[in-house]
């Protein structure tokens, strides 16, 4: 569904990417792993057409992404940090998405599967940065996408919040959405992802299953695993559990 052909993206002289090639199975959950620096968010921009690479491909569908826009209508998308307009209620942030896709969206759900009812009328300055991660979710996950791309999306989540998100992504799973997202809490890959890609320096150093990643390394679980890829690599890297 997705094929990355030997993509380079440079900011000035600090390469970021560097000659990377994959490609993403329709209908699976991919976890793109590496440790800070090492061009997950920056490939992930790059498939949302939101960087421009330096030189490669991407394909969507086996048509060319670059300089194109309206393949990201197929395409959910959950950033690291969510910036929203502070001055909005979370209402008026909904219809305000629903405009710019030009789209409605079936929020409702949602609203009550992560206890946001409460919250709808507040102003997003007054959320709490885990409030501001479920509202992030809604907005995600309240069209239904073929793609579904999540940065770091469990930030902030209590757990009973983290449970609603892994029995929202298994509803996806069961309808053969496409899943890609990062973390740094090893179980979670374990526990969700089909595939996964580890990123070393801009370049794939893996891509596989994490019972492949395991066997590699000789190791029980993926934590322990990452750790020597890391320690081998000479990294420092800080893996939650």
């Amino acid at each position: 569904m997705i094929d990355i052909i030997d993509l380079h993206k440079n900011f000035g002289k600090l390469e970021v990417l560097k000659g990377i090639s994959l490609s993403i199975e329709p209908g699976r959950t991919t976890a793109i792993l590496g440790p800070n620096g090492s061009g997950k968010t920056t490939l992930i921009k790059c498939i949302l057409g939101l960087v421009r690479p330096t030189s490669g491909d991407i394909r969507y569908c086996n048509v060319s992404v670059l300089d194109r826009w309206k393949y990201r209508r197929e395409m959910g998308y959950l950033p690291q940090i969510a910036r929203f307009p502070e001055n909005l209620t979370v209402t008026e942030l909904i219809r305000f998405v629903e405009d710019l896709r030009e789209q409605q969206g079936n929020y409702q759900p949602l609203v009550h599967e992560f206890e946001l009812d409460k919250n709808l009328h507040k102003k997003l300055r007054f959320l709490s940065g885990g409030t501001r991660q479920k509202v992030n979710l809604l907005l995600t996950f309240m069209f239904d996408s073929p793609v579904y791309i999540l940065d770091e999306p469990t930030s902030g989540l209590d757990p009973v919040a983290l449970l609603r998100f892994k029995e929202l992504l298994a509803r996806k799973k069961n309808k053969s959405r496409t899943v890609i997202f990062t973390t740094h809490i090893m179980n979670l890959v374990e526990e969700i992802s089909d595939d996964l890609v580890f990123l070393l320096e801009g370049t794939v150093y893996f891509q596989g299953t994490c019972r492949e990643l395991m066997s590699s390394h000789q190791e029980i679980n993926l934590e322990t695993a990452i750790a020597r890829i890391l320690s081998t690599n000479n990294y420092v890297e800080n893996i939650k559990v």
